[in-house]
């Protein structure tokens, strides 16, 4: 999937271009996940949507790794709780 968006930022024109995309659906929420390029680089864009509100968070790749790690951190530690009614 090679798609091409242009976005403006701090008054200069970027163009990026997306690598990969995998979307989920969590109750309400949809949630997608692109792997996007630009001239400064690699990046993956989390993008929320519910009820027509969007939002975003942008990890550089270079922070990818980590991101997977405090995650899984985070489901292991919520497995190890217990069950709410």
């Amino acid at each position: 999937m090679d798609t091409l968006t242009q976005s403006r930022v701090g008054g200069v024109h970027s163009v990026d271009t997306q690598l990969q995309s995998q979307s989920i659906r969590v109750e309400r929420k949809h949630i997608t996940f692109d792997l996007r390029e630009n001239p400064r680089g690699r990046f993956l864009r989390i993008i929320e949507e519910v009820g027509g509100r969007r939002d975003a968070v942008i990890v550089p790749v270079s922070g990818l790794e980590e991101f997977r790690d405090a995650l899984n951190q985070i489901i292991a530690f919520n497995k190890k709780l217990p069950e709410k009614p």
